[in-house]
């Protein structure tokens, strides 16, 4: 059996915009309150791993600078919107390799405005739209729409859902509710995504304090399984393959379908056992297409899915209960961290805004750019 690693405290900075800070002024703040959660203090860290796509060079160093500690291993990781969930992973093998007793996972971010820029895709591929831009969101919104026998009204009801959560969330960049209405009569930015249905880039911070000790606070929440995988080939519409998919016929599991599978063997848990998830909704069709990636709903079901409502607040699995990103934003290398701290809140029936009666299982979902999909899942003792 595996060393069991726990999350001692977590913390976070709102996800917004904050020109008067710096992305250290936001590592700073994360690592600070998940620090004071845990009730330990910066000497008692081990090492760092800080997750960031655009910080640049040192970051998780000159934020533990400005916390006047040095000397311990830092290591900036980088795996596009995966990237916090990334770090998470490495922390993990450390603890479970014994290599110290306390470790900060840390994500920051101060993405650039506009549309997310990557040197992962060739310039020409950005210019014809086959990047990971709304262009591509939006066919690959389109094939959902069909393979599932869904509309637009579908996708405004994911909206309408995450908005509501976001605004009982502190923490998130938009705080009100919205109509199917309004949604709909955003401006269109690609069939058939308007633009109410897209996540903002923006900027924020998220510390995990991860411990081979069990905390003292009840309930302990511990980490069941954290699974990476990344590209392959596949669909041309898969962020895992861009422009090297094959056939629509016979194709194999994505990156997403194959962390999930992991993590749910490494945690001895399906989706039945899972009580609230955090996925991926950089689009509202991005969401719905992550649930039936995650085995929450069977192919073909999505609109009685959504019709019953089985991901909303009180539904069978409540999904995105933070607002997802859809109402938080996404800093790139905040978001796997900020779901992991969301999720440690309410399987300890403290999260901020709204907290789930009964809460033993979680789970949390990231996939973008590099094709790295990361489901990590987390548990109660």
């Amino acid at each position: 059996m595996e060393n069991p690693v726990y999350i001692a405290g977590v913390g976070m900075h709102p996800f917004g915009r904050f020109a008067e800070k710096t992305l250290t002024d936001l590592g700073v703040a994360a690592l600070r309150a998940a620090l004071e959660d845990a009730g330990l203090t910066i000497g008692c860290v081990g090492a760092l791993y800080c997750g960031t796509a655009y910080g640049g060079v040192a970051t998780g160093h000159k934020i533990l600078g400005a916390l006047g500690a040095t000397s311990i291993p830092v290591m900036n990781v980088e795996a596009g919107c995966a990237s916090g969930a990334a770090a998470l992973l490495c922390g993990t093998l450390a603890l479970r390799a014994e290599a110290c007793d306390y470790v900060a996972v840390l994500g920051v971010e101060k993405m650039p405005r506009g549309m997310i820029r990557s040197s992962f895709f060739e310039p020409w591929q950005e210019q014809t739209g086959l990047a990971v831009t709304p262009a591509y969101f939006a066919l690959r919104a389109q094939q959902l729409l069909h393979e599932e026998s869904i509309g637009e009204q579908h996708l405004a009801q994911v909206v309408v859902k995450n908005r509501a959560n976001g605004a009982r969330n502190p923490f998130a960049m938009y705080q009100e509710a919205v109509t199917a209405e309004a949604v709909l009569a955003s401006p269109m930015v690609c069939p058939p995504l308007r633009l109410w249905m897209l996540c903002s880039p923006n900027e924020g911070a998220a510390c995990v304090i991860l411990s081979r000790k069990a905390p003292s606070r009840r309930p302990r929440v511990r980490v069941a399984a954290v699974a990476l995988r990344s590209h392959r080939f596949g669909n041309v519409l898969g962020e895992h393959t861009p422009l090297c998919g094959c056939g629509d016929d016979k194709l194999p599991p994505s990156p997403s379908e194959l962390a999930a599978k992991e993590a749910y063997g490494t945690a001895g848990v399906g989706p039945e056992d899972l009580d609230v998830v955090e996925c991926q909704d950089t689009d509202a069709a991005r969401e719905l297409l992550a649930c039936r990636e995650l085995g929450l709903y069977p192919r073909g079901e999505c609109a009685r899915a959504l019709q019953e409502g089985w991901f909303a607040p009180g539904g069978r699995l409540p999904v995105n209960l933070s607002g997802g990103l859809l109402s938080k934003g996404e800093p790139l290398g905040a978001s796997g961290v900020g779901q992991v701290a969301y999720l440690c809140w309410q399987l300890q029936g403290r999260a901020p805004g709204m907290s789930l009666p009964r809460c033993r299982v979680a789970l949390a979902h990231t996939v973008g750019r590099g094709a790295n999909a990361a489901v990590v899942i987390l548990r109660t003792d």
